[in-house]
């Protein structure tokens, strides 16, 4: 995608091969800046503090951590600390251990002497293989879209947190099927939930939006079931941080919210996620899911730019008030209308993904 005329990705390797650089997230939308990770305590800490977010980028840059620690210390020791410090840095957000297992399982037989290059060149290999799911994902997507019949002269979508190109390595996974859409010349327009709290849509969703010129309005986080109950949303469509088997749906807190909103004003409510997100180690994703609890300040307080042009952190809640911060909900599979991904879009089941998955049936 583009940032003011010139292309880029979330994350890359630097010109020197060895350092790795991203977008910083936290920063967003009042400046754009571009970060070195240059050991795996820079990944590691780039995931923990959100500089890069969104399960299948925290993925990617998982797996270039590990290719950071493969550059400083190519032993067993290290290999093993890696991938721990990395697991721990984000709980929820499946894509972390999956990137890790696969650079573990990859790297684990390599003498020490040929892990830097494997590690640097499976990374990238994961970067780019997650580009091309998403481009899929919003094809697969984008035939849905053509199938709708809005009730104006355009589509009206409504999205939570941010599931673009920010939280992927390019393209997204709910709003890959945004642009495509808005590039083939349908008129589309995206609500877009502002997201408390720390308002990813309203800070990065709307960012992304507007740099690719694609129309939306951002509302609070409570208004998307009024406007479904006035005919202004035709479908919501949201990523996921971890899938279940079933079709659980994780992702960020407030989603199951829009999901009962959709459901009870018949709007299709749809996922869109890459492979690596589906969990097939789990079915019960309420009971079995890891829910992040994350900073009370993060709702405590708000960061954003004064009129005077600076930025400024302000506390809005009265003093001595302690406050709960979940960062994920679990939408169950009933209320879910379908499950968009690189193969195609299945019912939000087992029998479902298995008929797109066939490879990870339970053996007899």
């Amino acid at each position: 995608m583009k940032v003011d005329g010139k292309p880029y990705r979330t994350i890359w390797l630097g010109a020197d091969g060895t350092t790795v650089q991203a977008i910083d997230q936290t920063l967003l939308p009042h400046e754009f800046v571009v970060r070195d990770l240059k050991n795996v305590v820079n990944a590691t800490n780039a995931i923990k503090t959100m500089v890069v977010r969104g399960a299948p980028l925290i993925g990617a840059a998982a797996a270039y951590g590990m290719a950071l620690a493969m550059a400083e210390d190519p032993s067993d020791t290290m290999l093993a600390r890696a991938y721990t410090e990395l697991l721990e840095s984000r709980p929820t957000a499946v894509n972390l251990r999956w990137a890790l297992d696969d650079l573990r399982a990859l790297l684990a037989p390599l003498p020490p002497a040929k892990r830097r290059e494997a590690a640097y060149k499976r990374a990238a290999e994961i970067c780019d293989e997650d580009v091309e799911i998403c481009r899929r994902i919003g094809e697969n997507g984008l035939a849905l879209i053509r199938k709708l019949k809005p009730h104006g002269d355009r589509i009206n979508a409504l999205t939570h947190c941010n599931a673009g190109w920010l939280a992927t390595v390019d393209w997204g996974t709910a709003l890959s099927p945004i642009y495509q859409a808005h590039d083939a010349g349908i008129p589309i327009h995206v609500w877009v939930d502002e997201t408390r709290p720390r308002n990813q849509g309203a800070s990065l969703t709307a960012w992304e939006l507007g740099k690719h010129g694609v129309p939306h309005t951002v509302i609070a986080d409570n208004a998307g079931g009024h406007l479904m109950q006035h005919g202004q949303v035709d479908f919501c469509i949201v990523g996921s941080d971890r899938t279940t088997r079933s079709g659980d749906v994780c992702n960020k807190i407030g989603t199951y919210l829009k999901a009962l909103a959709a459901h009870d004003n018949g709007v299709p409510f749809y996922v869109g996620l890459p492979y690596p997100t589906i969990d097939w180690t789990i079915s019960d994703g309420v009971a079995e899911i890891p829910i992040e609890e994350r900073s009370q300040r993060e709702v405590s307080h708000m960061t954003g730019r004064t009129d005077a042009g600076g930025l400024a952190t302000v506390a809005v809640l009265p003093d001595g008030s302690p406050a709960a911060n979940p960062g994920f909900d679990v939408t169950p599979a009933r209320l879910v209308t379908g499950l968009i991904t690189e193969r195609g879009v299945s019912a939000a089941s087992e029998a479902g993904l298995l008929a797109l998955y066939p490879e990870q049936a339970r053996a007899a």
